[in-house]
């Protein structure tokens, strides 16, 4: 074993280890962030993603994601080298957000549906923000303004979009092979009845009585539930220790530093600083700070969004840990898609007039 592997087995345990010094030295901030975490998963994400884990895990059985992907297939292939199966995961992520594009891209690649180049595409377009927090939550609550809502969704969905282009040259063929020149045949009667059939051949062979497939469907999705929790309330209290203590002060700094060269304010490191680990108080804070121009702190939002923080990542590597997928492409693509949806911003404010 190789010093560089020694170092990658006990980095993980190393950070484990300090912030549970960290909570020991200051118990009550690691308390008030762990309930902040708690409600944050019990307020937000769980009445936000449990039914959708639920009705995708019913959408499989039933056969209507095969339906979908039938339909869609001319033009996924002919646009991102991907099967159509990924324009239903594609629809159901942006809805729903992260990280249920992963949870279902996730059991396509069990049932060998898509191959790791093609699930890796996947993960990284339809790791996104749901409309309602991006709106609700970023644009109204935080902001305070709902004029916001279509600079940043444009900015944070269309960049989405626009990684999957070059993302699928990056991240290789991938079993699809080359694109379709043209998209022949794509929505005519031939191919309803081939969407058709392909949902009854995928309901047969499931077989599971609908009963029993809902029970299913629901304590996967608990469990899952469970999990993402965990990890929220994991990422909330790490965050809040680490900001108590002073130890993020030399990234906030160096942060500062890079922005200002950019000729961006220094006062938005501490919101990039913070989305890195965790999206929902990065945000927050990039709408925090008044004094910084709003489109600048629109981008850093957009940013924040788009590049997702460690909480969510973890959550999608957990969900992706029975397949082939690679993180490596992932924070590269996240990291892609941060700066493509920021550049995006600047592009859109003289069209959108966002009103400061």
């Amino acid at each position: 074993m190789t010093v560089r592997q020694i170092g990658k087995l006990a980095l993980l345990p190393a950070a484990a280890l300090g912030v549970a010094c960290l909570a020991l030295a200051m118990p009550s901030a690691a308390l008030e962030a762990s309930l902040r975490g708690v409600a944050i998963w019990w307020d937000v994400l769980f009445p936000a993603l449990f039914p959708f884990f639920v009705l995708s895990e019913v959408m499989l059985g039933f056969g209507v994601v095969h339906f979908a992907g039938t339909l869609l297939d001319p033009l996924m292939r002919f646009l991102f080298r991907i099967p159509g199966l990924g324009g239903f995961v594609l629809a159901m992520g942006f809805v729903s957000g992260y990280p249920v594009g992963a949870r279902m891209t996730s059991r396509l690649m069990e049932q060998r549906l898509l191959d790791r180049e093609q699930g890796e595409r996947l993960v990284v377009m339809t790791t996104t923000a749901d409309p309602l927090f991006l709106i609700g939550a970023v644009c109204v609550g935080f902001f305070g303004s709902k004029e916001a809502a279509p600079l940043l969704a444009c900015a944070h969905y269309g960049g989405a979009m626009l990684i999957g282009l070059p993302v699928r040259q990056w991240m290789g063929r991938g079993r699809s092979g080359k694109p379709p020149t043209a998209l022949r045949s794509s929505f005519g009667f031939g191919r309803l009845g081939e969407a058709v059939q392909a949902m009854r051949r995928a309901r047969l062979e499931d077989g599971r009585p609908a009963g029993v497939m809902l029970n299913d469907a629901l304590r996967s999705s608990i469990r899952l539930m469970i999990v993402v929790g965990g990890l929220v309330v994991f990422f909330s209290t790490a965050l809040t220790l680490l900001l108590e203590s002073g130890l993020l002060r030399w990234l906030q700094d160096w942060t500062g530093g890079v922005l200002q060269a950019l000729g961006l304010s220094g006062a938005l490191s501490s919101a990039l600083t913070q989305g890195a680990l965790e999206v929902t108080l990065g945000a927050k804070a990039a709408a925090s700070n008044a004094s910084v121009p709003l489109a600048d702190r629109l981008a850093a939002a957009a940013f924040v969004l788009s590049w997702a923080g460690f909480s969510v990542h973890a959550q999608v590597a957990g969900l992706m840990s029975r397949t082939e997928w690679r993180y490596a492409p992932f924070v590269r693509a996240r990291l892609l898609h941060a700066a493509v949806s920021s550049l995006l911003v600047y592009a859109l404010w003289p069209l959108l007039g966002v009103k400061s």
